[in-house]
């Protein structure tokens, strides 16, 4: 074999151990740096969490006492609103259908034969029969202008309607505050769980602001359905202003003055003794005729009379309802922020503790 072949083969040889020996030595090194990465992902450390000031938590709380009351004042709006237009719906109705009804010939005709029964029935006593037609008067007013107003609009309705509203936009300002003051969501959402927002007896029907503002649907949250159920059904409360004092008063003075007016104008004892015995044709057609005239002569006068009464006692009543803590249209709100409000005021002057942590978060 001569050099040269010797040299090509020489050549020859050593390629392919070197080719072969490639792959190893890559995946050799590969191994390696892997390894390396590997090691060097696990050993790193977790950046340490965030411990946040005392001072900052104070500054948290006076931005969710803000929110709180503007949330409160969206709420009020809405309900004065709201209150401002069940008003016209209730107004319209009782010129349309009470006012009518009320001042016409043949309600008042109905109303003295009422009367008479009433008095048969409590054997004479004015304060009794006084008592039932303004008990018959209030039931007729709530069949014909409170029912019907309440199927399109409602205080009991507009009530809870005042609190969602609060809730929602109390959850909407609440959410740009903590990265605001550089606070860690969870920590952020730990600090509204210790928030009171729904406190009731008995023990257990209560609710913290977190809860609140994650139940969904919120109904469903035990201690929202409590407080909403203790509203509505509280006496005197939003859904029942039919038996008002403010209306009560007025079906019992209209009611007096009906009975004296009827007893003077011998309607009732007529109908008296009519109810008695049997009697012979109740009206003559020339009676029914000259009284329907002299009654279309009063009646404008009549329904002034009542309307303004009604108007006053309106008044009255709106405002009760929009300023009663208890029972009004911001009451569920009252209770929400009042709850809110009033806690934040003590937190502040008390620490809130979590876990130590190393890195504090200076205040601004």
């Amino acid at each position: 074999m001569s050099a040269a072949q010797v040299s090509l083969g020489i050549r020859v040889e050593q390629v392919p151990g070197r080719l072969l020996g490639t792959p190893g030595t890559l995946l050799s090194m590969l191994i390696v740096i892997l390894a390396l990465t590997v090691g060097g992902c696990a050993s790193k450390p977790e950046p340490p969490p965030v411990l946040v000031s005392q001072a900052t938590w104070n500054r948290v709380d006076r931005d969710i006492a803000a929110a709180s009351l503007a949330a409160t004042s969206q709420a009020r709006r809405y309900a004065e609103e709201s209150m401002e237009r069940w008003m016209d719906l209730v107004y319209r109705q009782t010129d349309s259908e009470f006012l009518p009804w009320f001042s016409s010939f043949w309600t008042r005709k109905w109303l003295s034969m009422k009367v008479g029964w009433y008095r048969l029935s409590s054997d004479g006593k004015r304060e009794e029969t006084v008592n039932r037609l303004a008990a018959y008067l209030q039931e007729e007013y709530d069949e014909q202008v409170l029912e019907p107003v309440s199927r399109e609009l409602d205080p009991d309705d507009i009530m809870e309607q005042a609190t969602r509203t609060y809730i929602q936009q109390l959850d909407e300002r609440l959410q740009v505050i903590p990265q605001r003051f550089g606070v860690p969501g969870d920590q952020f959402a730990l600090h509204l769980q210790k928030i009171p927002a729904i406190e009731l007896p008995p023990p257990g029907h209560s609710a913290s602001l977190y809860q609140v503002l994650k139940a969904d649907p919120l109904e469903e949250l035990p201690a929202y359905s409590s407080l909403m159920e203790r509203i509505r059904n509280a006496p005197g409360g939003a859904g029942a202003w039919a038996t008002d004092d403010g209306l009560s008063r007025i079906t019992r003075d209209t009611s007096q003055q009906l009975e004296s007016e009827l007893a003077t104008s011998g309607a009732a004892s007529f109908a008296t003794s009519f109810m008695g015995r049997v009697a012979g044709p109740v009206l003559s057609l020339g009676f029914t005729g000259i009284s329907a005239m002299l009654n279309e002569e009063g009646r404008p006068d009549r329904e002034a009379t009542l309307r303004k009464s009604l108007n006053q006692a309106f008044d009255e009543e709106w405002l009760e309802l929009m300023r009663n803590p208890e029972v009004g249209v911001m009451a569920g709100v009252i209770h929400l922020s009042g709850q809110v409000e009033n806690s934040l005021t003590q937190t502040r002057t008390q620490p809130i503790q979590f876990q130590p942590l190393p890195r504090v978060i200076p205040a601004e």
